[in-house]
């Protein structure tokens, strides 16, 4: 096969991706989706429009001491390492990534990290991390601090928070006693 054949099929292939590409874009740019302010056609029989808007209740979390009772720290070790070492350290002294320093976060103030951009809603946080703030917290972070500069979703298993929240309670000098289940 002769390398004009082959630059030829090449080019083929590269032109029309740039194709595709542009007509997307041109596409995109060409279209403008409106939303509509009721709907086209009224369903009889559905649910009322209040009912529908109404604002969702705050999930109701399990209490977390007796999820702690039976928490695993291994587990909750490699958990945190999988999820929040690419922003976070958990080294006593540790430097700052993206997110705060972790060590002695549980008993600590919210925005414990000396010299660290905490976003506005955390610094208006007043008082220590508990062991419910922290279950709230890991829950889903944009919930419990309206406008946090985190963007992790949450950890939605109960169990693997509390093994998460122990872990972290180990790293102390002096860690704060568990609550009783």
């Amino acid at each position: 096969m002769d390398s004009m054949e082959i630059n030829k099929g090449i080019a083929a292939v590269l032109v029309a991706g740039m194709v595709f590409f542009l007509a997307g874009t041109i596409g995109v740019n060409l279209v403008d989706e409106k939303r509509l302010e009721k709907p086209a056609i009224a369903i009889q029989g559905g649910p009322a429009a209040e009912t529908a808007s109404a604002a969702p209740k705050p999930e109701e979390l399990p209490p977390i001491a007796p999820l702690l009772a039976k928490a695993d720290v291994a587990e909750g070790e490699s958990t945190a390492k999988k999820l929040c070492t690419s922003c976070h350290t958990f080294t006593e002294g540790g430097k700052a990534g993206i997110g705060p320093n972790l060590y002695n976060v549980v008993g600590g103030p919210h925005a414990h990290m000396e010299g660290f951009n905490y976003s506005d809603g955390m610094k208006a946080k007043a008082g220590p991390w508990t062991f419910d703030e922290l279950n709230e917290w890991l829950h889903k972070p944009a919930s419990y601090v309206p406008g946090t500069r985190m963007a992790f979703p949450g950890i939605g298993n109960d169990q693997l928070r509390a093994d998460v929240i122990d872990y972290l309670h180990t790293l102390s000098s002096s860690p704060v006693p568990l609550p009783a289940p």
